[in-house]
């Protein structure tokens, strides 16, 4: 695996969106153990990007697993379960290549 997409929402606050983040990249490693090995011993290169909102989020994670990427979700408890980030298996780089890098200054 060459890269580990996570993709947060710009809805949150850069606190926030960090937090999620770092959720959502955990939870991929215990969701998808096989594939977070391989990226880590390829490559261990991580992209960080953000869409606007919850439902583009959703939108994406669907598309992926339209594609069999391999997706993880992550909903927060605190926010009433709602999505805040998603992690994709390097196979989503056609999916994500639009997308601007979080956190931009």
């Amino acid at each position: 695996m060459r890269k580990l997409y996570v993709i947060i929402r710009g809805d949150l606050s850069p606190g926030q969106q960090a937090v999620q983040a770092c959720h959502a990249g955990q939870e991929f490693i215990f969701e998808h153990p096989h594939h977070a090995e391989m990226w880590r011993l390829r490559s261990n290169t991580l992209a960080l990007l953000m869409l606007p909102t919850e439902a583009e989020l959703e939108s994406l994670a669907r598309a992926a697993e339209d594609l069999r990427v391999p997706v993880t979700r992550f909903r927060e408890p605190d926010r009433d379960n709602e999505l805040t980030a998603i992690a994709l298996g390097h196979q989503a780089q056609r999916l994500v290549s639009h997308l601007p890098l979080a956190l931009k200054a």
